[in-house]
């Protein structure tokens, strides 16, 4: 079995036994103690063996490739999770940008809002991030119905007589 499918049915077994407060808090600690040491030396990509990882980090190699998983999205050269070995070193050539965008994303606040981000990016170039974050979540409405358009119920009445009430 690989180690991805081990992570995911790992996921499933703890949310039934101890809960998804519980799951939750256990691996945003993990993530966050791997994400601050990957900030602080931001320069270059960085070399992870998730077997290390895990020792290191004082976790399982499961919780170590749920981080793997989670970064995988913001690598300029992502990974065929299924494949990975515990003992394979991967390089993670982390596209930063990329990476603070996906954390907002995923709505990560315990993440992007660590201080180890002061030193990657000014407080400019997070807001302009953030920005085209929001623009990429706002659902625009292109055909924009005027007051004295036939409503869009069909009742054949115009729109700030019916619905646009």
């Amino acid at each position: 079995m690989s180690l991805y499918k081990q992570w995911t049915e790992m996921v499933t077994e703890y949310v039934k036994v101890k809960g998804e407060e519980a799951f939750w808090e256990e691996y945003m600690q993990v993530e966050t103690a791997i994400y601050k040491d990957i900030l602080a030396n931001h320069s270059g990509s960085m070399k992870l063996v998730i077997s290390e990882a895990a020792k290191k980090y004082n976790t399982t190699e499961e919780f170590v490739m749920g981080f793997t998983d989670g970064i995988n999205d913001s690598l300029n050269k992502s990974y065929d999770l299924e494949t990975i070995k515990n003992t394979e070193e991967l390089v993670l050539d982390i596209n930063l940008e990329k990476l603070y965008y996906n954390m907002l994303d995923a709505k990560a606040e315990y993440l992007y809002t660590l201080p180890q981000w002061e030193a990657i990016f000014s407080d400019e170039k997070r807001k302009e991030i953030k920005k085209q974050y929001n623009g990429s979540v706002i659902v625009r409405n292109e055909n924009k119905i005027g007051r004295n358009d036939p409503c869009t119920c069909g009742s054949g009445k115009k729109y700030k007589k019916c619905c646009g009430k």
